[in-house]
């Protein structure tokens, strides 16, 4: 029997706590109840809130709930699954924890179930991207392969089954590092650091500690990918005994991947250089892109994959939904859909890969961000900033007070976008990249965007 085998063994003997009831959570309960775990579960959310065939789950199930509510019995578990969007200073975790029992995430968890190999991949911007990119070349490859994590299904619905030759190609957020133990990628990947999630972390220096956890356990058999023109990332490095791998958009490199005469270039460790393909071959816009291209290739070499497969999906490659997705033209005016873009550097990010004439649709729950960044790119690329959610009246201070003054607040998408479209002429280019979360309007960033993109939809077929 192999360690995996013996694990899931030792879970019947457990009794275990279930913190959150997202997608991740849920996954869990299914996964531990099949297991023969003694499960309980907690959420913030009241019972009415709950979703009703997974109530009746619970019940069939015999899995005891706390809603609104903490437990009464905090002595009682010998582990706590912590879903990833719980803070793990929660006053009665912390209870929990001193009583003895072992507080992980459910992707430590998928990872000690798990008999396959992890691709990991982390940063600011560009993980649904990279990610992506990342599963298709390896699926090109014709390796068994699952995207999971912050897309595709949960990490351990997955992990759970996959055999000793399966990849899993996961994006992971700081949110699930931070509960991290013995998780340990072949290669893992860092692709910036910059201001996200400070209501949650605090301060970037814990931000920045959360993503660092990525590459902790692993050796120097393992490797790690760092963005080479990113200080942050640079100091990451330090925490891991991985080979590092650099990419650079902006200088040549004696190993990794970087540009070369407009074309990316992976370098091994024998010094042996390949051409992958042009830059004006790709189908995804803008130096972001670019550089998560490098990224790509260069966690999709150093695994083990050809030059030739990585230089054939990386052209053919499309993109992913909501991130500077085009969504249609109508009158000469094109529509683009930027809803992942949650946090200031994605939308600055947007602006310059569109570059000029452009009617800006943000706001939301901005997540304790300054958006002073953003106001500075406002001039010379945005014609027009259009603002709901949440905290829209605090992109508007930063705003004006660079000078900024054609703003225009509205109640809700439909009328964001019906204003856009009245103000914009032959030429102009309406983008949602919101710079925020959508959890003051949206259960996440995907219903958001495809609200938008239904808007413009009718739009343009009137």
């Amino acid at each position: 029997m192999n360690k995996v085998e013996k694990y899931k063994e030792k879970i019947s003997e457990k009794t275990i706590l279930i913190v959150g009831l997202g997608k991740s959570g849920k996954a869990a309960v299914e996964v531990l109840s099949n297991l023969g775990a003694n499960l309980s579960v907690q959420d913030s959310s009241s019972r009415e809130k709950i979703d009703e065939n997974f109530m009746k789950y619970l019940e069939k199930k015999n899995i005891q709930g706390f809603f609104a509510e903490t437990p009464e019995n905090l002595t009682a578990y010998d582990m706590v699954i912590l879903s990833p969007g719980v803070p793990t200073d929660l006053e009665f975790i912390c209870k929990v924890r001193e009583a003895g029992a072992e507080i992980i995430g459910e992707l430590e968890l998928a990872y000690r179930l798990c008999k396959g190999s992890f691709i990991a991949i982390t940063g600011t911007n560009g993980k649904t991207t990279t990610t992506t990119l990342v599963g298709e070349i390896f699926k090109a490859a014709g390796r068994k392969t699952s995207v999971v994590g912050n897309i595709g299904n949960p990490v351990i619905l997955d992990a759970v089954d996959a055999d000793e030759d399966e990849w899993m190609v996961l994006e992971a957020s700081s949110f699930q590092l931070e509960s991290i133990k013995e998780f340990k990628p072949v290669v893992s990947s860092i692709l910036n650091i910059t201001p996200d999630h400070l209501d949650r972390h605090k301060t970037m220096d814990k931000y920045a500690k959360a993503k660092s956890k990525i590459g902790v356990n692993q050796t120097n058999e393992d490797y790690m990918v760092i963005n080479y023109d990113d200080v942050e990332c640079s100091k990451i490095k330090e925490y891991s005994d991985a080979k590092i791998i650099p990419f650079s958009r902006k200088q040549e490199l004696n190993l990794g991947s970087y540009i070369y005469d407009n074309k990316i270039i992976v370098k091994d460790e024998k010094g042996e250089s390949y051409i992958i393909c042009k830059t004006s071959d790709l189908k995804i816009i803008g130096n972001h892109n670019i550089e998560n291209a490098l990224a790509a290739a260069a966690i999709s070499y150093f695994a083990g994959v050809s030059p030739e497969v990585i230089a054939k999906t990386i052209v053919e490659f499309p993109g992913v939904e909501h991130r500077i997705e085009f969504c249609g033209r109508t009158d000469g005016i094109d529509f683009y859909n930027d809803s992942k873009g949650t946090n200031v550097d994605a939308a600055v990010i947007a602006l310059k890969a569109l570059q000029k004439n452009i009617i800006l649709i943000a706001g939301g729950d901005g997540k304790g961000q300054d958006f002073s960044n953003l106001a500075k790119e406002l001039h010379g690329h945005v014609l027009a900033l259009i603002l709901l959610g949440r905290d829209s009246k605090i992109i508007e201070k930063s705003a004006r007070e660079v000078g900024f003054s054609e703003i225009y607040n509205c109640k809700d998408m439909s009328e964001c976008v019906h204003k856009a479209r009245e103000l914009a002429r032959e030429g102009d280019k309406i983008l949602l990249s919101p710079a925020c979360a959508s959890w003051d309007m949206y259960d996440n960033f995907e219903q958001r965007g495809r609200h938008f993109k239904g808007i413009v939809k009718d739009i343009i077929d009137k």
